[in-house]
C-alpha cells in the first residue's frame, strides 16, 4: 500500500507524494463517525493544517456542556504540539509524566478551572502521597507551566495559572564518582572484559552512556588521535533512537593523543571487528564502536544492566556509567583542569553549567586545598 501511517490522523502517499490529513468530525444521530480528509503538498501544510483543526474542536468545546478538561489539553498539546516539533526523548519524557501523574489527578477537570491553588496543591500531594522527589516534581511543573503558556497563547486560557504558583525547589542531587584508586582498580578489573570499551570511553573521556553507544569509527581518527562526538544512541518509549546531539555544544572533537590504553584498546577492537567481518557470514556490520556479541549496535538499557551486573559481581562500590563521568569531572577538577576546559570537555555550553552540575562534587575534592592553606597558616604560627 503505498499510504503510509506517519502519525496520528496524517499519512503520506508515496506514489502520489501527497499528505492526507483525516479530520474527525465526531458521529452523526445514528452513531456513525464522521471524518474528512484534505491532501497537502508539504508536511509542514499537513501539520499546521490538522493543529488547526484540532484546537477549533476545541475551542468549540469550550463553550459546549462538556467542557474541555485539562487532560484534553494535554493529549491536544503532547500529539499536535510537542510530538512534531521535539525529540522523540523529549516528547516521551512528557507524555510519561502527563499519563502516569498529572491526567490521573487532574485530568477530568475543566481546563478553566485549573487555578493556582489546585497546581500548588498537586506538587505537595504527589510529593507527599507518591514520594516524589522535588526535583521530579519540578519537572511536572514546568511541563504544566509548557502547555498552559501553549494554551495561553492560543486564545483557550485567559492567562496561564502556573505563573503564579511557587516552584518545587530544586535540590543538588547526590553524585556519586570514584576517587582515582577506585577507577584504577576498576580498570584492571574490566580489563578484556566486554565492558573494557565502555568503561574507559566513560572514564577517560567523560562521555554520556548515550554517546558511547551512539560512537560510530568514521568518527575516530586514530591517525591524528582524535574523537569525534557527533550522534548519540539512547532509548525513548521503549524504543532506541539514534540522533544527533542535543545541543551543539555537545557535538565536538576530543584529542586521544597520550591515552595509548585508549588508543590500543580502539585498535584492538578495530581488528576484533574486521576479523568478524571477514570470518563470520551472520556478523552484522553496523558500524558502531561499541557493538553486541553479533556486530549489531548496542541497547543502551542493555550496557547499563550488564555495567551494574559487573559491579555488584566483583563486589566494586557502587556506581553508574554516568558515574565515570562524574569521576572524569572531580579528576580533572582534582588536576587543577581549568573549569571552562572541563566544561567543554564534557560537551557543556559553558562553565556556569559545569559549575550547577558538579559544585557538589568538587566541593569534595576541594580537600588539597583546604590542607595546603592550614599547613601555610601553620608554618606562619612557627
Amino acid at each position: 500500500m503505498a499510504r503510509k501511517r506517519i502519525e496520528k490522523n496524517l499519512a503520506f502517499d508515496e506514489e502520489k507524494t501527497r499528505y492526507y490529513v483525516y479530520f474527525d468530525y465526531g458521529k452523526d444521530g445514528a452513531g456513525r463517525r464522521i471524518r474528512g480528509a484534505k491532501t497537502f503538498l508539504s508536511l509542514d501544510d499537513a501539520r499546521e493544517a490538522l493543529c488547526e483543526f484540532e484546537l477549533q474542536r476545541l475551542q468549540h468545546r469550550l463553550h459546549a456542556p462538556t467542557r474541555i478538561t485539562v487532560g484534553e489539553w494535554l493529549d491536544y498539546w503532547l500529539e499536535e504540539v510537542i510530538r512534531p516539533n521535539r525529540e522523540s526523548t523529549t516528547y516521551y519524557c512528557y507524555r510519561n509524566i502527563a499519563r502516569n501523574h498529572i491526567i490521573p489527578v487532574l485530568g477530568r477537570l475543566p481546563l478553566r478551572e485549573l487555578d493556582a491553588r489546585r497546581i500548588q496543591r498537586y506538587y505537595g500531594d504527589v510529593q507527599r502521597e507518591k514520594g516524589l522527589s522535588t526535583n521530579t516534581v519540578h519537572k511536572h511543573h514546568i511541563l504544566l507551566h509548557t502547555a498552559l503558556k501553549v494554551a495561553y497563547r492560543q486564545g483557550v486560557l485567559p492567562e496561564n495559572p502556573v505563573d503564579r504558583v511557587e516552584p518545587p525547589r530544586l535540590s543538588c542531587p547526590q553524585q556519586y564518582f570514584y576517587t582515582p584508586e577506585q577507577l584504577n582498580t576498576l580498570f584492571r578489573q574490566v580489563e578484556r572484559h566486554p565492558l573494557e570499551l565502555v568503561v574507559k570511553l566513560a572514564g577517560y573521556l567523560g562521555l554520556r552512556r548515550s554517546e558511547i553507544c551512539g560512537l560510530r569509527w568514521e568518527n575516530v581518527d586514530l591517525e591524528r588521535h582524535l574523537i569525534y562526538i557527533r550522534s548519540v544512541r539512547t532509548t525513548a518509549g521503549g524504543a532506541v533512537v539514534q540522533k544527533q546531539p542535543k545541543t551543539s555544544h555537545s557535538i565536538r572533537r576530543l584529542g586521544i593523543a597520550g591515552l595509548e590504553d585508549l588508543e590500543d584498546l580502539l585498535r584492538r577492537e578495530a581488528r576484533r571487528q574486521a576479523g568478524c567481518k571477514r570470518g563470520d557470514p551472520r556478523w552484522l556490520d553496523s558500524g558502531y564502536v561499541v557493538v553486541r556479541p553479533d556486530g549489531g549496535p548496542s541497547d543502551p538499557n542493555r550496557v547499563t544492566a550488564a555495567f551494574h551486573r559487573f559491579i555488584q559481581e566483583r563486589g566494586l562500590p557502587p556506581i553508574t556509567i554516568h558515574g565515570l563521568r562524574h569521576t572524569f569531572a572531580s579528576v580533572a577538577n582534582s588536576a587543577h583542569v581549568p573549569l571552562l576546559d572541563i566544561g567543554k570537555a564534557l560537551g557543556h555550553k559553558d562553565c556556569a553549567i559545569t559549575g550547577r552540575v558538579y559544585t557538589h562534587i568538587f566541593d569534595q575534592t576541594h580537600q588539597e586545598v583546604l590542607s595546603t592553606v592550614a599547613a601555610y597558616i601553620a608554618d606562619r604560627k612557627a
